[in-house]
């Protein structure tokens, strides 16, 4: 790949302001240093396998005195996988997700569920890890949590938006997040309770984001300062009509986002017009610009 390909893979990847290829490339890059370092150990250039201690310590434990010992598990368990298969799946999941979420929504409220719901699973995990302990010593690792209250909010807002799949076809978004949803619960029920109340929780905390963000209330906005002049944004509209709008969204142009919001909700995505899609396009694109 030539220096013009790396510049224009670079901007295109991390300079969008996406936060998504980021998490991504440090969960790669954590997993590729813990197995090179099991790989030295394999070929004798080390002594000792490092791949248990590293896995343990940067892992959240479900007990609050373990937890004081690794704080910054906090963290780092966000970002470690030990299953190629994981760590590939979780990739794809959450790329894929948070392009439908950005299609609605914009990056700070992105932002906002992701880290919320981040510390809100790894606060339950510790703490009801604590108050009935695991028979086991138990670590949680991966981001599947703050994935799925991604995948909740969005749900929550256009549950009957259709995905091509490749072996299903057409299939709306609200059946392969309640599968996804069922099946992974049922993973964590199994082999980590702790890790299953948590994981309940952050899917009710996804879907409660965008109840509250239809109602008016975007929790996203909560930690900024106010301002005594509030921004205003001139948004043309069809024939360059100026218009001054604000978005409970932060999407401009209210009424007919609402209006193509509804009509995805009723009769699915491809039923929009392509001057509706275009808007809709417009309209995310503008959304991450809102606070001025």
């Amino acid at each position: 790949m030539n220096s013009i390909g790396l510049k224009d893979f670079w901007r295109q990847t991390y300079k969008t302001g996406s936060p998504i290829p980021v998490v991504i490339s440090i969960q790669v890059c954590l997993f590729v240093l813990i197995y090179f370092l099991d790989l030295l150990f394999e070929l004798k250039f080390i002594s000792q396998s490092f791949l248990q201690p590293i896995v343990k310590h940067l892992s959240l434990p479900s007990n609050f005195s373990v937890f004081l010992a690794q704080p910054w598990s906090l963290i780092s368990s966000n970002f470690v996988y030990v299953q190629l298969l994981n760590l590939i799946f979780d990739s794809l999941w959450l790329y894929w997700v948070g392009q439908i979420f950005f299609t609605f929504l914009n990056k700070r409220q992105f932002f906002f569920v992701y880290i919320a719901s981040w510390l809100l699973s790894s606060t339950l995990y510790v703490g009801f890890g604590t108050l009935i302990p695991p028979p086991t010593d138990l670590h949680l690792m991966g981001g599947a949590h703050p994935l799925a209250a991604v995948l909740a909010a969005i749900v929550t807002l256009i549950p009957n938006y259709e995905l091509r799949l490749l072996l299903f076809g057409t299939v709306k978004l609200k059946i392969v997040a309640i599968v996804y949803f069922a099946l992974e619960f049922l993973f964590f029920a199994i082999g980590n309770r702790p890790a299953a109340v948590s994981y309940f929780a952050v899917v009710l905390f996804g879907m409660a984001f965008t109840y509250a963000l239809r109602s008016g209330m975007d929790w996203s906005t909560l930690f900024q300062k106010k301002q005594k002049k509030p921004a205003k944004m001139k948004v043309v509209v069809g024939n360059h009509i100026p218009t001054n709008r604000k978005h409970r969204y932060d999407l401009p142009n209210q009424d007919e986002i609402d209006t193509i919001l509804d009509k995805i909700s009723v009769s699915g995505y491809e039923s929009l017009t392509h001057h509706e899609k275009e808007t809709l396009f417009r309209a995310s694109n503008s959304g991450d610009k809102v606070d001025g």
